[in-house]
This record gives structure tokens, sequence and C-alpha cells, in this order.
């Protein structure tokens, strides 16, 4: 077993352990190794009269002891490494990501405000981690709209035909490959457009919206055509839409095993790290878990590196 590893967060709160359970199961399905790590909060660092040497020990962690009990018995578990670090979890869980496949989290963890849909530390790992981080929301979200068109394994993915983004189409075609899904493919429209002439006045769109909705069919098919020829085994399915994508993807999540959604492009007048409304919409409200994926380096990006 060799690859970088499926890396789960864990405080040993339910939310916590939920995210558990899905990051050995992909780790399993990936045939990587699991990293279960515990970062420790109110670290001894922090305190200015203390000098502390070296990393904590993963054997004296309580939160991690909790967990090699749940995991010791399981005949399918992937290899396991346990790790315990000591720091701000929204700073330290976002740099884990550097040399992981992906980063499993709960959707909240201990502490906070029990009205809170999604914990601080979550969305800041959502927003800067440089791999893909999947949030596992708690099983009581309701989401409202009609079901599955057919029931069966389902993966979903946004797709925004202006911008669309390889990285997170590819995440997806491979998610389903592993768990013998389908995708799902939303790709949204704006509907109705309304043009503005003057204060208080509006001419109806020159457009015909079957026109709008047949061409973003054919740009999303052409977009995820070379996904689909190194997946040939996934069906996927287009379904053009019209209006809020954040409502659309939130509404496929029912029953769906993923929602695969792009973090943001940086810009040039924006160049910190963000996360997009659509995507922040859809990780505080979606019922499955949601996987927020970093965008694919641009040309520039990696020419620069080098």
């Amino acid at each position: 077993m060799s690859g970088a590893p499926v890396i789960a967060a864990v405080d040993g709160s339910e939310d916590s352990l939920r995210a558990l359970d899905w990051a050995a199961d992909a780790a399993r399905r990936r045939k990587v190794p699991l990293r279960v790590v515990h970062v420790r909060q109110y670290a001894a660092w922090g305190q200015a009269d203390v000098l502390v040497a070296g990393p904590p020990d993963a054997q004296g962690d309580p939160v991690l002891d909790e967990v090699r009990a749940l995991l010791r018995d399981r005949t399918d578990a992937p290899a396991v490494e346990y790790v315990a670090l000591e720091g701000v979890p929204g700073a330290v869980l976002p740099e884990l990501g550097a040399d992981a496949e992906l980063l499993v989290l709960g959707s909240r963890g201990r502490g906070g405000f029990a009205s809170l849909l999604l914990g601080s530390n979550s969305l800041a790992a959502a927003r800067d981690s440089e791999c893909p981080v999947v949030v596992v929301p708690r099983p009581d979200r309701e989401v409202h709209g009609d079901g599955p068109a057919e029931p069966g394994p389902r993966v979903v993915v946004g797709l925004h035909v202006d911008s669309p983004d390889d990285a997170t189409l590819g995440l997806a075609f491979t998610e389903a490959a592993l768990r013998g899904a389908r995708v799902e493919v939303i790709a949204a429209y704006p509907w109705p457009v309304q043009i503005w002439t003057a204060p208080g006045q509006m001419l109806p769109p020159p457009l015909d919206q079957t026109a709008v909705e047949t061409e973003t069919r054919l740009l999303a098919e052409g977009f995820i055509a070379p996904h689909h020829e190194r997946h040939p085994e996934v069906r996927a399915d287009v379904a053009a839409l019209p209006g809020d994508a954040a409502g659309q993807l939130v509404a496929a999540s029912r029953d769906a095993d993923l929602v695969v959604v792009a973090r943001h492009r940086r810009r040039l007048l924006a160049p910190a790290r963000m996360m997009g409304s659509v995507t922040q919409a859809v990780l505080l409200h979606a019922a499955s878990p949601v996987a927020v994926v970093p965008p694919a380096p641009s040309a520039e990006d990696q020419e620069s590196a080098h």
C-alpha cells in the first residue's frame, strides 16, 4: 500500500467520528493509508512560561486512543497512522493537505454554538487546503425538492460552463469509478435574464430559454468528454437547469454519495484564497458529504513553479 494518505481530522465528537468512517472507506477504496490526526487546540506552546520539545506523543492522546479502539477490530480497515499535533486547528489542518490525497472532516467539532451548520475549522480547511477537502454533514439535514430520478449510487458535480474546472470534474469521475456510481452533472444557467435599459425599465431577454439550455448542455458534454474517455465505465448524465446553482446542487444532494464543487479560482484583484457563494451554500445545506476541490493550477502557476 502506497501513495498519499487520506487524512481524517478527529476531535472525539460524533461529527468527527462520522468523518472518520467516511475517510477509512475512502482510503480502502483507493488502497492508500489512512492518517488519523488530532490537533490539540489548547497547546502547551501557547503558554509563555512553558518550553515544549518536539511534537506531542500520539500514544498518550485519549482521542486517538478512542479511534484505535474503534478501528482495531475492523477487518477491512486500511493501514492506519496516528498523529497528534498542537496548534490552532483552523491553521494546522489546511497545512496537512500539502501531502494528502483527501482531507476529511465533520461539519462541526466540539465547542462552538449548537446552531452552527458549519464549524470554523471545516470552513478554513475547505478554503485553504491544497488537496480536496470532504466535509461530512450531520445525518439530520433535510433538503427540499424531488429525489433522484432513479435509485443507485450517485456522485453529483457542479459545472459552471463559463469557467469549468478540470480538477473538480476529475475528482467526481474518480469517485464514481471507485464507487461503481454514475455522475450527475449539474450545469445551471441564469434564467430569466433581465436586461436593464434605464432606471425602472427592463426588456425581455433576446434569447430563447430552450436555446440557452441546449447550448449549456452541449458545452457541459464537451467539458466532461475527456473524463468519460478516462473512465468509460462511468455513466454521466448532464442536467442543464435554470436558476440558482446552489439550490440545484443542494436539492440533488438528497441520497447522493457525494457532491463535488470547485472552491474558487484566484483572481487578479482578489489573490487570496476564497470560496465562492455557491460552494459555501452547498457546504452549509447539502445532505450528503461535500468535496471542495482547489482549482487546477493555471499555466501561469505551473510556469512560476519552475
